[in-house]
């Protein structure tokens, strides 16, 4: 039994020499990952400038800067010329994030018409609130020293500091969910036992109250969320009923507080678009522009991504007789011209679906994109690809009885959910951020077996875990 117990300690001793552990250490490892995520956005914003002009993947920031400014000279939520999808000078809109356009409009306000400013905010906020998030994430579903690589490679993917610096949802929205995730992920811990204060909110007794919050600023940022929450809902219902000490009708009360907030932040914005359209709007009037054109029969069997210049462009596809319709209304037509013609032809449309898998997990550069484009895909997405799929495959087998399963959740419904309407790469990215969680697991275990395999060629005892000290 004492060689037993020294063999362990030797075990212990040389793993900790090879990754020494302490609390002391994460939160130096940390703060390092903040300053660099920080220090590359700051950059990228000043890249960037204090002009607002169309970049790869970047086109809906002329949107907002110029709905930004409509509502700061009193316009409200109009457009000043004719402006995408087909809506009229000077008529109302409710296709764009109302809270996004209402960010912008404050940092205009308050240091005027600079979109530098609005970069630089909003890259100091994402550089330390994404990294932050990942690790919790990361640390919560796998252990804090995958949470920590997890987070590092937050700081430094290329989609994310590019995005960072652009005035358009894609940053605050990616923060949300993982906001969402987190809030989620402590509601659904299998027993009640506290966390450590890393990982612990002050007013956890409120976490209803942040989760509606969260709920919120997504759906606010980027309607499609609203098709997620049934599935969070459920799993948390489950979690309560299977795991957890607390009651299902306990977590029923903290859904139904949630749902309260998050409908009190949309009616406002319900009851703005019946007065502009004298028509019932939830929020956004972009679900069935993007159905239409997404899944419309100039695809055939196989989705284009972006329409070529020399060819029709999405509103000529739009059928002239529905063209005199404000955007509203219009947006519902479309939305059932093109269920129709999905009843007409289901077999195109699921052909059609597939297809659209090549364009979602695109990895490899191509002569179609910009410098940018190709640099951002191939030395994020495509670097750390085959890391992403080596951490999945490890934490499935655990997943159904972990809080990772809530991860797994997300990407396959919010995936689905593209692939069935209209998919770009940058639609991906909330999952990316995801993914790294799953890339810190696998380099965690990949180092795992190298030091194992260290130990043997210095005839040193096999190591057990570098999760001791956790």
């Amino acid at each position: 039994m004492t060689l037993n117990r020294t063999h362990l300690s030797n075990k212990t001793r040389f793993v900790n020499r090879l990754y020494p552990y302490s609390p002391q250490t994460d939160r130096y490892w940390f703060a390092i990952i903040i300053v660099i995520a920080v220090l590359l956005r700051v950059l990228a914003a000043f890249f960037l400038g204090n002009e607002v002009v169309a970049l790869p993947g970047t086109f809906d920031q002329v949107s907002y800067d110029m709905l930004a400014r409509q509502v700061l000279s009193g316009q409200g939520f109009t457009v000043t010329k004719p402006w995408w999808p087909l809506t009229p000078a000077g008529a109302p809109t409710a296709h764009w994030s109302y809270l996004y356009t209402l960010y912008l409009a404050a940092v205009y306000g308050l240091f005027g018409y600079h979109p530098l400013a609005a970069r630089l905010i909003q890259a100091a906020l994402a550089g330390f609130l994404m990294p932050w998030l990942v690790y919790r994430l990361g640390r919560r579903s796998f252990g804090s020293k995958a949470g920590l690589v997890a987070a590092g490679l937050s700081a430094v993917y290329i989609y994310f500091v590019y995005y960072a610096a652009t005035v358009m949802t894609e940053t605050f929205y990616i923060i949300a969910i993982l906001g969402v995730l987190d809030l989620a992920g402590q509601l659904g811990q299998a027993s009640p036992v506290q966390e450590s204060t890393v990982d612990q909110p002050t007013g956890s007794k409120l976490l209803w109250l942040w989760l509606g919050m969260a709920l919120g600023v997504a759906v606010l940022l980027r309607q499609v969320f609203l098709l997620f929450i049934p599935v969070l809902f459920i799993w948390l219902l489950w979690r309560s009923y299977r795991y957890q000490a607390r009651s299902v009708m306990r977590m029923l009360g903290i859904l139904a507080g949630s749902t309260a907030v998050l409908v009190l932040l949309i009616l406002p914005w319900t009851a703005r678009n019946y007065r502009a359209f004298n028509s019932f709007v939830l929020l956004n009037t972009n679900a069935g522009f993007a159905f239409f054109w997404g899944n419309h029969p100039i695809h055939g069997y196989n989705f284009i991504p972006i329409l070529p210049a020399d060819g029709p462009s999405y509103q000529d596809l739009i059928p002239p007789e529905l063209r005199n319709l404000n955007e509203a209304d219009l947006d519902r037509a479309l939305l059932k011209l093109s269920l129709a013609q999905i009843k007409a032809d289901p077999v195109r449309y699921l052909v059609l679906s597939l297809s659209r898998v090549q364009e979602y997990v695109k990895f490899w550069p191509s002569s179609d994109s910009g410098l940018i484009s190709n640099i951002s895909r191939v030395f994020s997405f495509g670097l750390l690809l085959p890391f992403m799929g080596y951490g999945l495959a490890l934490g499935f087998r655990r997943s159904l009885s972990a809080e990772a399963l809530i991860l797994y959740l997300f990407m396959v419904t919010y995936a689905g959910t593209h692939l069935l309407t209209w998919t770009l790469i940058r639609y991906r990215l909330p999952i990316d951020a995801v993914l790294l969680v799953f890339a810190g697991l696998a380099l965690v275990d990949l180092w795992e077996r190298l030091a194992r395999r260290y130990a043997k060629t210095k005839n040193a005892p096999t190591p057990v875990s570098l999760h001791v000290g956790d």
